[in-house]
């Protein structure tokens, strides 16, 4: 008896897999995280995260140039001071490794390409966490926040498009908002990392920027083990002017991802985080699997969890296989 529909049919070469496939990635929408070292002369390679490198200002501006030539969507700088302190104080800094990098990456790519950049402490103080640290050893939420407020309009003096609160501090957005629509900064976007948690794959990233932190961050990132409570901070997020939510990690996350999407009408972004992908990396190069189609297919399943853009250290090597036709 003939079988009246079979979906075979629709997957029987290329063009028609490609006319019919339900999800895409496009360089367009992937984002590219980069860190910029004071004090380098060359670049430093990231021993946990293959292929990754702290940059000089000069190696700076020349990979933003790359990335807009590649037609991604933006790059998100991540700041290494030489000295750090209990404040973070490196952070303000007129001349700091941060406003630095910021001012001279939009010289370069001006508006072709987003510039974006990190809101947080934990690059700049001597004990690792994401702000200012009360007596009793705990962050304190209230000080951090100000400090982040400066930060953003610093950022956005030297012309970042967007900037991204990563600290998970209560009011972090709303202090934001308001620091940059004084400062004359209303055009400047909001990128909030809205329900970010406390997670074991960040653990190269920690390498990347030096990271002096001892103990973990559970007090103020999620627990892995919560789904509600994210959806409790994208809201506040957005009531506080966020223009863009994110979830991070990526694929322990894909469920919370999802959730996101379904719930609110401003774009969503999802960070594929540093251990997502030196297990990928490490695998590979044992041979183990095919990085390609690995990286492929977890892009793909992020977008097709609900993620609008994508922050990937697999950026620029993706728009640079769909640039060779792979």
């Amino acid at each position: 008896m003939a079988v009246p529909y079979r979906p075979r049919r629709l997957r029987t070469t290329p063009v028609m897999r490609a006319m019919v496939a339900e999800t895409s990635v496009e360089p367009r929408r992937l984002i590219h995280p980069a860190f910029v070292a004071e004090g380098l002369t060359e670049p430093r390679p990231i021993s946990s995260l293959p292929g990754q490198s702290q940059q000089t200002l000069d190696g700076i501006r020349r990979d933003a140039e790359e990335c807009a030539e590649l037609g991604l969507a933006g790059i998100m700088l991540f700041g290494v001071p030489l000295a750090k302190d209990a404040t973070g104080s490196g952070a303000l800094a007129e001349d700091g490794i941060l406003n630095q990098a910021t001012a001279a990456v939009k010289d370069a790519v001006g508006d072709d390409l987003l510039v974006m950049t990190d809101v947080c402490l934990d690059e700049f103080t001597d004990h690792g966490h994401c702000g200012v640290l009360a007596a009793d050893g705990s962050v304190d939420n209230d000080p951090t926040v100000e400090i982040y407020a400066r930060m953003a309009v610093m950022h956005a003096d030297r012309g970042a498009h967007v900037v991204a609160p990563s600290g998970m501090m209560d009011g972090q957005v709303g202090a934001i908002r308001a620091a940059l629509d004084d400062a004359g900064h209303q055009d400047v976007a909001i990128m909030a990392y809205s329900a970010k948690y406390a997670s074991a794959f960040f653990g190269p990233f920690r390498e990347a920027v030096g990271s002096s932190l001892k103990g973990d961050r559970k007090t103020y990132q999620q627990d892995p083990a919560n789904a509600r409570e994210a959806m409790v901070e994208v809201e506040l997020d957005l009531a506080e002017g966020a223009d863009i939510v994110m979830v991070k990690p990526a694929l322990p996350y894909l469920d919370i991802l999802r959730q996101v999407r379904d719930a609110v009408n401003v774009p969503v972004a999802a960070y594929n985080v540093s251990g997502e992908y030196a297990m990928v990396e490490a695998a590979a190069e044992k041979g183990w699997i095919d990085r390609e189609r690995t990286v492929r297919e977890i892009l793909t399943s992020i977008r097709r969890a609900g993620a609008d853009t994508i922050l990937s250290y697999w950026a620029r090597d993706f728009a640079r296989w769909e640039r060779a036709g792979h």
